[in-house]
């Protein structure tokens, strides 16, 4: 008697388990799509890595937009191509890294980190200082067809312009003293307004 309950457990533990919604949809359809938006997007921090230019546009849709919140909007691939070969003659040493990646069917966060020294070429009209700078970043991609089709990226330009010597260290003497005449100003054009409108 024992036997048959024996060879009927044996059987069900071997037995594979069936979930109870059997009969949906499997998700390895949308587990690889986000797997290749995510390769597509390492793949093009690995050619900024390299700093090769034309590798990191070919990822781009011919008509792609970049909006780089502090520098601007950058519309198809020759525009882009100009201001990568701008920042890369600016810190030919720049080194890229991807710290975290998020991605979607269609979209994919990353936060990045450039470090690098700023003695190349002019930056944004900018001379170089022969700092050495590291910038944070966010970027935020959306993906068609294996193609980047658009990406918001944010980064602090206030940082960066502190780190070159642009702007005083934050909370040195000179930083104070500028926020305090920047206050003195606007208190006087805040004055002058009012009287004005008196």
């Amino acid at each position: 008697m024992a036997q048959p309950k024996i060879a009927e457990r044996a059987a069900s533990e071997a037995a594979p388990e069936v979930p109870a919604n059997a009969d949906a949809k499997p998700q390895r359809k949308r587990i690889t799509r986000r797997k290749a938006v995510e390769q597509h997007v390492r793949s093009y921090f690995e050619a900024m890595d390299r700093r090769d230019v034309e590798a990191m546009v070919s990822h781009w849709r011919e008509d792609g937009v970049d909006d780089i919140v502090p520098v601007g909007l950058l519309r198809g691939r020759d525009a882009m191509r100009e201001y990568f070969k701008s920042v890369f003659a600016a810190t030919p040493d720049a080194k890229t890294t991807v710290t975290r990646l998020v991605a979607g069917e269609r979209s994919c966060a990353a936060e990045w980190r450039i470090e690098g020294t700023f003695e190349g070429a002019p930056y944004l009209g900018i001379e170089p200082t022969g700092k050495h700078i590291e910038i944070r970043g966010l970027d935020l991609f959306e993906l068609e067809d294996g193609e980047i089709v658009s990406n918001t990226g944010y980064f602090d330009g206030a940082s960066f312009a502190r780190q070159i010597g642009m702007l005083p260290p934050d909370g040195s003497g000179a930083d104070r003293a500028m926020k305090s005449a920047f206050n003195a100003a606007t208190k006087l054009r805040r004055a002058v307004a009012e009287r004005r409108s008196a």
